[in-house]
């Protein structure tokens, strides 16, 4: 491996020392120079978000560490420059916003948001290149590294697409700013948007009692006198998988009043089933990084490795530190699960536990697209909050794939999409998400089962 010579105090640095090891899933960038440079001037950029930020989220993730806050983490698989718009990124806000007002009730804790926005414009993939025929391209690693066309222009790694990502990403979380402070998250508007959806959805009846119980609540609230001003803002943070590490080091920052090192990409990042290795770059460059930050845990997942994932990263045992994400698939959460949180509870660690339910969930339908079925991602969340339930813990709260839009790419709902709808507006860049009215769905019928099982540890 190469390695660049370099001052001790920078090899030892956030931005610098994960170098020295391997790195997986890093684009192969065939002009070294340009990337150098583009690197250079993201070093000099303004940082997306800052510090006090982060420090803000890591004490909302104690919370839920503790059981006193739930998780709500969701949006695209993968951004898009092309729908950095104003109108798709309304649309997952709007969406996360009616959830975490369902969740919030059905829970009486507190929800704390998160989008998976302004950065998620990278995948990893299962292999660096994709053949169609005789020709052989790099595979595409998402809009940050390079295009969908199957061209060797377009496949071939672009340095400046990650100066694209920035902005993209700067657009995203000014307008989400915006939108959280200037009215468009009221709690009155987005309970009223919420009861369209109830009267709407084909499962509406189901739901309507619920709607009705949040409706009494504001009106009491109202009738009280509350001050109700509070209300039109909401706390929202940002979130991506911290795959590329050259853009990550660019944007670390060290804290002039604390000295600690940040990335200042987003307030939370995680580190992906295919970048966990514990010798690895990514685990090397989050275990010097101050943010609040998560880790997948797919099927595979040892109890020993993690621990060993615990000491790296949260050697300190701080709440809110770290997070736990368990993509299991429905058919293994249950049998999985319990072993990895008993042996963190022996450790006296408290960290947060959060279901992914998408990517273990994962099919292909007849007409050949990749699609996850919507009774399977409800098991999935249904099996985590069992297992929490059945061991005194606390199902922390999930993160999900999804969008604003009306797209067609999981079947099932309550205004079920069918095999054969698939091809009607499947625009993922990646993986399947769930549409508008489904991720609805879930939250309120994950709301019914908190109902009926409180969690409150």
């Amino acid at each position: 491996m190469k390695i660049s010579k370099r001052e001790p105090e920078a090899k030892n640095s956030a931005a610098e020392s994960w170098r020295d090891f391997p790195a997986a899933q890093q684009p192969d960038w065939p002009d070294e120079a340009e990337l150098r440079a583009v690197a250079g001037e993201l070093t000099t950029a303004p940082p997306l978000v800052f510090s006090a930020e982060c420090d803000l989220l890591r004490r909302r993730m104690a919370a839920v560490a503790r059981g006193e806050a739930v998780l709500l983490q969701g949006g695209d698989c993968a951004e898009t420059f092309a729908r950095t718009t104003a109108d798709a990124i309304r649309g997952k806000l709007k969406t996360l916003l009616q959830m975490a007002v369902v969740l919030t009730h059905a829970t009486a804790l507190p929800v704390v948001k998160v989008g998976r926005m302004a950065g998620q414009y990278a995948k990893p993939r299962s292999s660096p290149e994709e053949r169609r025929g005789e020709l052989v391209l790099p595979s595409h690693r998402g809009d940050a590294v390079n295009g969908t066309e199957f061209t060797a222009e377009a496949r071939r790694p672009d340095p400046k697409r990650l100066r694209k990502m920035y902005e993209s990403s700067a657009t995203t979380l000014n307008l989400i700013r915006a939108l959280t402070t200037g009215g468009f998250a009221d709690l009155r508007q987005v309970h009223a948007w919420n009861q369209g959806f109830v009267a709407d959805s084909q499962a509406g009846e189901r739901y309507e009692r619920l709607a009705q119980e949040i409706d009494r609540s504001l009106a009491f609230m109202h009738a009280c006198g509350v001050d109700t001003r509070e209300l039109g803002t909401a706390e929202f943070f940002v979130s991506h998988e911290g795959l590329l590490l050259d853009y990550e080091a660019a944007l670390t920052r060290t804290d002039p009043e604390n000295g600690r090192s940040y990335a200042t990409s987003g307030h939370l990042l995680w580190i992906g089933e295919r970048t966990r290795d514990l010798d690895g770059a990514h685990i090397e460059y989050f275990s010097r990084v101050a943010n609040p930050i998560a880790v997948k845990l797919g099927p595979t997942a040892a109890p020993d490795d993690v621990m060993r994932l615990l000491d790296r990263l949260d050697p300190n045992r701080e709440p809110g530190r770290l997070t736990f994400v368990v993509r299991a698939g429905a058919d293994r959460i249950r049998d999985l699960l319990p072993t990895l949180v008993e042996k963190v509870n022996a450790e006296g660690a408290l960290v947060c536990w959060v279901s992914d339910p998408m990517h273990g969930n994962t099919i292909t339908a007849a007409s050949g697209h990749k699609t996850r079925r919507f009774d399977a991602i409800l098991d999935e969340v249904r099996g985590f909050v069992e297992v929490h339930q059945a061991l005194g813990t606390h199902p922390g709260g999930i993160h999900v794939e999804l969008t604003g839009d009306d797209v067609t790419e999981c079947v099932g709902g309550g205004n079920a999409i069918l095999p054969e709808d698939l091809h009607q507006r499947y625009e993922t860049a990646c993986d399947p998400r769930l549409n508008h009215t489904q991720s609805l769905d879930l939250a309120f019928l994950l709301a019914e089962r908190y109902r009926e099982h409180p969690t409150r540890s």
